[in-house]
């Protein structure tokens, strides 16, 4: 198999594989897919042994952390881990977020426990907060003490338009974790705002946040009216397969901004996650696919956000 192409994330020293691993399926409970310890300590493993060298899992994502404690903590010199914050730790999942200095460092004292390491690579808030709801109870001052104490190397926000913008114009964030697909393209612009600023790029939902059979039930970001479905079926992109599966196309279109460093894929399955590296190995799509995909997808309506 062939290896997974490494970037920079960014203004960080970090190298990361282009696809990482979204550790949110492993949350069981009652909003994710179970899944045994067994099922996971060989997931896990595989991902690592597979050269995946980028996870990034978050306090509320159910049992996500304690796995990954409990089963490669002993592999950490061998991944970049990331996690959040603003999380409130043992709350019930679908909590509110709290943006206070206290819960803040809680969260990540609470993260280096249950994750069995000295320190997180990048620690992001939840939430895609303005300047004002970062100071108002000192949330960012406590993250950046937290990583002048070595508890967290670098800082970052998973983000979204519109307070992305001035995110990025605060400069303080090392690291932006932002959705972004073929199906999805309405932060394509501020991706490469935020790349061109030397900030990491993390995408997330980079294959449409989930298999070719969730699309139906997805609604598109800015237009709650439209489904991923809607989208890909009125830009006839099953005419530029050309072999592919509908998620490698998905996949290989997102590896295929220049911006991006790392995109996260989260699965439960080893086939899936054999599924994915095989794709990220090939790169991204061919220039003229891409062009033609865009082409379409922008005739249908589904195209960057202006401003």
């Amino acid at each position: 198999m062939d290896a997974i192409p490494r970037r920079a994330l960014g203004r960080t020293d970090l190298q990361v594989t282009t696809l990482g691993f979204g550790a949110m399926e492993l949350r069981g409970g009652t909003t994710g897919p179970a899944i045994s310890d067994e099922a996971a300590d060989k997931l896990l493993n595989q991902v690592l042994d597979k050269g995946i060298n980028f996870i990034d899992t978050s306090i509320d994502y159910g049992r996500s952390e304690e796995l990954i404690g409990k089963f490669i903590s002993h592999r950490r010199s061998e991944y970049v881990l990331a996690s959040k914050c603003g999380c409130v730790p043992n709350a019930p999942q679908g909590s509110d977020h709290v943006h206070t200095a206290k819960n803040i460092r809680e969260g990540v004292e609470h993260s280096l426990r249950t994750l069995k390491t000295d320190h997180l690579d990048v620690v992001q808030f939840h939430r895609s907060l303005g300047r004002d709801e970062f100071d108002a109870e000192e949330a960012l001052a406590e993250l950046l003490k937290l990583r002048d104490e070595g508890k967290t190397r670098f800082v970052g926000v998973s983000g979204v338009l519109p307070t992305l913008h001035e995110q990025i114009d605060m400069g303080v964030f090392d690291v932006f974790q932002i959705p972004y697909s073929a199906l999805q393209r309405e932060h394509e612009g501020v991706i490469t705002k935020a790349s061109d600023a030397g900030m990491g790029i993390i995408v997330r939902g980079g294959v449409a946040r989930g298999t070719p059979d969730d699309w139906e039930g997805r609604r598109y970001y800015m237009l709650p009216n439209e489904t991923m479905q809607d989208w890909w079926d009125s830009s006839k992109l099953d005419e530029l397969l050309e072999g592919m599966t509908r998620m490698e196309f998905m996949l290989r279109f997102t590896l295929s901004h220049p911006g991006l460093d790392t995109t996260i894929v989260g699965t439960s399955s080893t086939e899936h996650l054999d599924d994915n590296i095989t794709a990220a190995a090939k790169g991204p799509l061919p220039d003229d696919v891409i062009v033609a995909a865009k082409d379409r997808l922008t005739a249908a309506g589904a195209q960057p956000a202006q401003g």
